[in-house]
């Protein structure tokens, strides 16, 4: 019984219950050429590579995918953290686009950052 226990215990350890998505803290936009520069602040609790935020997206308002920045490591020791994608192609009159943040262990973020964009 006690053996059987502590092997209970140590699978459970060893899961993880809830994987904390990564938080947009904060978005910047600028033109640049023909198109846009976006600059994204993420922040997330990065666990080496087995869990750290690895990406995030710019979507319209209809959920189409307008550009995708990879992150090719973990920001372990160095939180938040901003990326930047470049020359991102935003349709003519849009005012709103959004940003969604990617976790290597969780998968894509619920939550959407609306960010308004000034022309």
């Amino acid at each position: 019984m006690t053996r059987t226990l502590i092997f209970l215990l140590g699978i459970l350890a060893a899961t993880p219950i809830f994987a904390d998505p990564p938080q947009v803290e904060n978005v910047t936009t600028e033109r640049a050429g023909m198109g846009w520069r976006i600059n994204v602040t993420l922040s997330h609790p990065d666990r080496g590579w087995n869990h750290f935020a690895d990406g995030w997206e710019v979507l319209d308002a209809d959920g189409r995918r307008l550009g995708y920045r990879e992150l090719m490591h973990p920001h372990d020791h160095e939180q938040p953290f901003t990326r930047s994608l470049f020359n991102v192609m935003i349709p003519d009159g849009t005012r709103t686009f959004f940003i969604r943040a990617h976790c290597s262990q969780s998968g894509w973020a619920e939550t959407l950052t609306k960010v308004a964009l000034r022309h």
